[in-house]
């Protein structure tokens, strides 16, 4: 009985996402799905019907929520296959650079953006592309005129955004489920942060960097939009897929990349899965070059992250896991086992681990994988470098004791 009311809800919620998909596509024809519009960031994703929907339509969906008493519906969206994060809007700046997402979305959400100064909403602010869209769809949206509490949360939400200089694209019903949507625009140059009489939200300080996002406190402040042509963000991506093959506009010859080479060279074509129904979760150390805006210029999509740090992902997420050098990293600076443990809880049983690493490191990793039952696929080694691809196994120790046992021996 219970399975039957959870799947019932469950093609309800997907036949009203679907609709709103469709709708807020009519009336805002310029969000162009799979086109002008590739990489989403949906906020309190509930299972991520959102982003599952869009997938066929070759936009990606970053969805999160936070881990609460709803924290089950994003392990649900990690188990249908759809890109998912535990993660919350509190104090500190979530964990993707400025200026990235193409459109924010956030339905049926109880989000109070226009408190604290409207110091959440400005986050978003922060990683909305200049030019990109703000979908809400929500209670004060379509029953402000109703309920003197809603009237209140959409005043002050019209107040915010105005000053934010978010144009409003669209306030509508939608006439199958009587969903209200209110579709804004964020500006493509600093005339309206010019001409308000009032500076309010102030704009950031010229030290404040849009891209600083691993444990920067929130800010109530709007950086400026950039307006010369090498500057990220002064202009829209190419469309969906030339964007995946196409150096960014902003990369120039002039410009040394992170390896060292002309950066538009840097910029490494290799579309191989761009065909196929996977999504990749791109995880830059935050100790590494920064290549997470090329990425998302790309139409690809990942987070920041310190992998002396557990993962905010749930056990068994993940069908592959690749690591490039990073087991070395990890030794200078803290415990490579830790990685080795966060590594299983992520990895799905029978799913895949390919290490590129150091010939040593490489062989440390492989004797720790061996004493857990995994089997080794394949070892290669040639120049002090080396690759290990590994299959995780059902096996587990009996108890604590004997797991703790049976890494510690290769040591």
């Amino acid at each position: 009985m219970e399975s039957s009311w959870v799947d019932c809800a469950y093609r309800l919620r997907a036949s009203t996402v679907e609709v709103l998909d469709t709708f807020v596509q009519e009336i805002v024809p310029d969000i162009g799905w799979g086109n002008r519009s590739r990489v989403i960031l949906d906020v309190g994703c509930g299972v991520a019907s959102f982003g599952g929907f869009l997938f066929d339509k070759d936009v990606l969906t970053m969805s999160f929520a936070p881990k609460d008493e709803h924290e089950a519906q994003v392990q649900f969206a990690l188990e249908r296959g759809i890109p998912a994060l535990s993660a919350v809007m509190g104090t500190q700046r979530l964990p993707f650079p400025g200026r990235v997402f193409d459109i924010v979305h956030c339905a049926r959400c109880r989000v109070p953006w226009h408190i604290e100064g409207g110091k959440l909403l400005l986050e978003l602010n922060r990683l909305l592309r200049p030019g990109g869209f703000f979908v809400w769809s929500a209670t004060p949206v379509y029953n402000y005129k109703k309920i003197p509490e809603d009237f209140k949360i959409w005043e002050a939400m019209k107040n915010l955004t105005k000053s934010m200089c978010w144009e409003v694209k669209s306030v509508s019903k939608e006439r199958v489920n009587r969903i209200g949507v209110a579709v804004y625009q964020k500006p493509t140059s600093n005339e309206c942060y010019e001409r308000r009489l009032q500076n309010e939200p102030p704009l950031c300080k010229k030290s404040d960097d849009p891209n600083a996002a691993w444990k920067v406190p929130l800010q109530a402040c709007m950086h400026k939009i950039p307006i010369s042509a090498s500057e990220r963000g002064s202009e829209w991506p190419e469309q969906w897929p030339s964007r995946m093959e196409k150096p960014p506009y902003w990369l120039l010859s002039s410009q040394v990349g992170v390896y060292g080479k002309a950066a538009p060279e840097d910029f490494t074509v290799d579309p191989a899965l761009k065909d196929m129904n996977v999504w990749v979760m791109n995880v830059v150390s935050v100790d590494s070059p920064d290549t997470l805006p090329i990425i998302y210029e790309r139409g690809l999509f990942g987070i920041y992250h310190d992998w002396c740090e557990s993962f905010s992902s749930y056990p068994r997420t993940y069908d592959l896991l690749h690591a490039d050098h990073l087991f070395s990293k990890i030794k200078r600076k803290c415990n490579m086992m830790g990685l080795v443990a966060e590594v299983d809880r992520l990895l799905r049983p029978e799913g895949i681990l390919i290490v590129r690493d150091k010939v040593e490191t490489m062989n440390e990793v492989e004797n720790v994988v061996r004493s857990m039952h995994w089997e080794v696929s394949l070892t290669y080694s040639k120049d002090k470098e080396g690759l290990l691809c590994v299959r995780k196994t059902m096996w587990r120790p009996k108890d604590l004791e004997t797991l703790t046992y049976a890494i510690a021996q290769p040591f």
